[in-house]
């Protein structure tokens, strides 16, 4: 009879403080660099030494997908926040302002969720646990009468394709258009003004193969 293997030990405070500030700074200078800045200069943003990188993460790649579960992690808890909120549509507007909001703060991240995370198993799982949240965040606003009933789950990341579009091309111009580009989406999502959508949604075949396009 094998023996279970044991559970990691839990960090020290003072190695989970260490670690929570490597990936705040590899994410701040990704955030800002893309995927390419070196270690050396991650370790000096956050005040400490190679050393400490490496007990922490031994591969850089290990310190990016660390960084992209700091990233879904937050989207997680939106979602979550989205799902349980009293407003179904005030839930779904913030859940989408949210995400805007974070393209705009974090546009480096783009990069390396490219390069990385969608080959991810990580960052496929992370997915796979925010996709029921945004499901029920989309079906409530629909039962509440606020949301056009021929949005579907598959139609959000369409939705912030072109926000992302948005936000890149006047990040340098005007750095906060894309809240009124926001605006002007939601109003085109509220069931009130709604005129029937031609054609049908993307399947998820149809979305795998239009994100692999996207990031071709």
């Amino acid at each position: 009879m094998s023996t279970p293997a044991a559970a990691p030990k839990p960090l020290r405070s003072d190695a989970r403080r260490n670690r929570e500030r490597l990936v705040a700074s590899a994410r701040e200078l990704f955030s800002r660099s893309g995927p390419n800045v070196p270690v050396e200069e991650i370790t000096q943003h956050a005040g400490l030494g190679m050393g400490t990188l490496y007990r922490h993460f031994p591969t850089k790649e290990e310190l990016i997908d660390a960084v992209l579960e700091d990233a879904f992690a937050e989207l997680e808890a939106a979602a979550g926040e989205a799902a349980a909120a009293e407003n179904p549509w005030s839930g779904f507007a913030g859940f989408i302002e949210r995400v805007f909001s974070l393209h705009a703060a974090n546009r480096g991240l783009k990069d390396v969720l490219a390069a990385r995370g969608q080959g991810s198993e990580r960052a496929e799982a992370l997915r796979a646990r925010i996709k029921p949240l945004l499901r029920t965040t989309i079906e409530r606003a629909q039962r509440q009468g606020t949301l056009r009933s021929d949005f579907t789950a598959e139609d959000l990341p369409v939705l912030f394709w072109s926000g992302e579009r948005v936000i890149h091309a006047t990040a340098t111009v005007a750095p906060d258009y894309w809240r009124r580009y926001l605006a002007l989406l939601l109003d085109g999502l509220r069931a009130e003004a709604a005129t029937p959508l031609p054609g049908q949604p993307l399947t998820q075949a149809q979305l795998r193969r239009a994100s692999q396009r996207r990031n071709g």
